[in-house]
């Protein structure tokens, strides 16, 4: 029989070498590369003979389709960011920075589940029993019949959850603390991890039950471990939050069973947290309309319409190499506006210090910001406010012209739901509200919108002279 050969593989990236190195030249992390015996954890390892294998039955993709049973949870901001509510034998991985929310938010989901009579586990393995229940205290969870327990032996876990009554819903909190006997490895490592995620994730497959598993991020705001972790699991939602603000965001980057695009809108306060039902009004609550530079913008998440501000700073400066301080948005999109405004428009910016904020700590990742973006550089170095009562959206190209986006009915009327009557838009988009009084310019280009706002602003000095 040959013999094994030993394996080194990173506990960053999960990447396998042949020989022990300082860095990994797959995620270029030092000092992460650990000796592993092929033969612990998952597989046979070589020189282990297959079994013959099985025929399994063929079927055509026309037949009936069962929809997958859900168990909805009463918080609507969690069931939309997860399609409707947990599917029954999924496995859902959940990660966020440390102290952002996660065990407060599975605590106040397993305390909702459990109130509708659901059979819920809640496995610790970071925290003692005693500070578990001092957390459902504060939450008001105390009086229900979540069951707890504080392990981190993967075979225990299972022993444990598979007596009596199925359970509705396992948590575990985290998968980076399970450890198993079958690998010889240290609880963290990269066979660790997937070694504990493929026994939980095999529990929920055979028995129906939902299971959430909690895992810890690096400092890129990645899940921990091998990435082989999420196209295991069938739903993988992140946590994001500023430490400075008390808005939480629950943002779906996967699922099998719903929209991928979908964010859930939550609020922390001292009792736990609290669904936001219009996240529009709490990122414009404490908005300046008198002050140049900010520009509202009607962007989309999933299917929810959010109102944003967007904060722009045109300053000269005296440095030979101008600043570019960009928080909230990508810092090479915002390179990009700044050319075309300078190409196209004749906006010279290339002497002047451009700081871009998205307030509330908010982050825009969708190109329909372009337009709001330039408003609010434009008007920062003109000096002029722009209207109060207007949003903005559109998405730039290269050439100076504005291109239509997705949904502009949908942004159109969250803007006059919250009492914005005006909107800068492109020009090429066909779905408007019907029946609204709103009045809607339409922008074919980014010089007419640089011209537009410059008349307004002089419409807006002529005013105040005449007073």
């Amino acid at each position: 029989m040959a013999k094994a050969k030993t394996q080194f593989v990173c506990q960053n990236c999960g990447t396998v070498h042949t020989r022990w190195a300082g860095k990994c030249e797959g995620c270029g992390e030092w000092n992460t590369i650990v000796e592993e015996d092929p033969m612990g954890g998952i597989g046979g390892g070589p020189g282990k003979t297959p079994k013959k294998g099985r025929p399994v039955t063929l079927t055509s993709l026309s037949g009936e389709i069962e929809e997958a049973p859900r168990i909805p949870t009463g918080m609507s901001e969690l069931d939309r960011a997860t399609g409707g509510g947990f599917v029954r034998g999924s496995a859902v991985l959940i990660g966020g920075d440390p102290g952002i929310g996660k065990s407060t938010l599975l605590m106040q989901a397993a305390a909702a589940l459990s109130r509708q009579d659901h059979r819920v586990v809640y496995v610790s393995g970071e925290e003692a029993v005693a500070q578990v229940r001092l957390r459902a205290q504060r939450l008001g969870a105390a009086d229900t019949d979540v069951l707890l327990a504080a392990e981190t032996n993967v075979e225990d876990i299972l022993a444990t959850i598979s007596e009596g009554k199925r359970p509705d819903l396992v948590i575990i909190d985290s998968i980076q603390t399970l450890w198993s006997d079958t690998a010889d490895s240290a609880p963290g490592t990269v066979t660790q991890v997937r070694t504990g995620v493929q026994a939980m994730i095999r529990f929920a497959k055979q028995t129906g039950a939902t299971m959430v598993l909690v895992g810890h991020v690096t400092k890129e705001g990645q899940i921990a471990g091998p990435r082989v972790v999420e196209h295991m699991v069938d739903a993988v939602l992140y946590f994001e939050g500023d430490r400075g603000h008390h808005y939480r965001i629950l943002r779906t980057v996967k699922n099998r069973f719903g929209p991928t695009d979908e964010i859930g809108v939550f609020e922390m306060s001292d009792r736990g947290l609290r669904e936001v039902s219009n996240p529009s009004e709490l990122f414009l609550g404490e908005r300046n309309e008198k002050s140049p530079g900010a520009a509202v913008f009607a962007g989309m998440e999933g299917t929810r319409p959010v109102l944003v501000e967007v904060q722009a700073l045109v300053a000269a400066t005296s440095l030979g190499t101008p600043r570019r301080a960009v928080v909230g948005w990508d810092s090479s999109r915002l390179a990009m506006i700044l050319a075309v405004l300078e190409a196209h428009c004749g906006v010279k910016l290339g002497q002047h210090d451009v700081y871009l904020n998205i307030a509330g700590g908010y982050r825009i990742s969708e190109p329909a910001a372009d337009m709001a973006i330039a408003s609010a550089l434009v008007s920062s170095l003109a000096g002029l406010a722009l209207p109060a009562d207007c949003v903005y959206f559109g998405e730039i190209s290269l050439s100076g012209a504005v291109r239509p986006v997705s949904q502009t009915a949908q942004r159109l009327k969250e803007a006059e739901k919250l009492g914005f009557s005006a909107a800068f838009l492109p020009s090429a988009s066909a779905e408007l509200p019907k029946g609204s009084k709103g009045r809607w310019t339409e922008i074919e280009s980014l010089p007419d919108l640089v011209a537009r706002i410059a008349g307004s602003g002089n419409r807006f000095r002529q005013a105040e002279e005449d007073e």
